[in-house]
């Protein structure tokens, strides 16, 4: 057992630390984003969507170092781009996620900040979520109330995306 004050964060696997520090950075950036906006609770799942698009934005788009303050104003342009509408973003980070995975593999090293990276992802694709249907045909619904309107169920990156967008673009 470890003494406080000695707990380690090295040598995980070959190096890597065992604590996914890249990872958590790329939640903490993401998490504070979203809570600037004041766009959905915290306890939501549209919430946890958004983050987790967000985060992998940040993570798949980093440099793999921790961002100081400035470094991450500097990088919201990117950011922005990147979860921009029609953009492609869930084929950008397959992309990324095959590249990170094949090179982790090529080196043998076990990385624990790829393994939170693809477990979000896993989530975003494989969770539907009960979302409004911006495809219905306009005034179909006879009512401005948004909770009464068609409903479509759709993989929460869908939603996670546009609502991360708004988060980076409010802050």
């Amino acid at each position: 057992m470890l003494h406080r004050g000695h707990e380690s964060t090295g040598d995980g696997d070959g190096g890597e630390p065992a604590v996914p520090m890249a990872w958590f950075c790329a939640e903490f950036i993401a998490d504070e984003l979203l809570r600037t906006g004041d766009l959905m609770p915290p306890s939501s799942v549209e919430y946890r969507a958004g983050r987790d698009a967000l985060a992998l934005t940040v993570f798949l788009s980093g440099t793999g170092e921790e961002l100081s303050g400035l470094q991450m104003v500097s990088r919201l342009p990117t950011w922005l781009s990147l979860t921009a509408y029609d953009q492609g973003w869930q084929d950008w980070v397959r992309e990324r996620l095959d590249s990170l995975t094949a090179d982790a593999e090529a080196s043998g090293v076990r990385s624990r900040d790829l393994a939170l990276a693809r477990a979000a992802w896993r989530w975003l694709e494989e969770t539907e979520l009960l979302a409004a249907d911006l495809d219905a045909v306009p005034g179909h619904a006879g009512t401005a109330d948004e909770d009464d309107g068609p409903k479509v169920w759709t993989p929460a990156w869908q939603l996670g995306l546009p609502l991360g967008h708004l988060a980076i673009h409010l802050f």
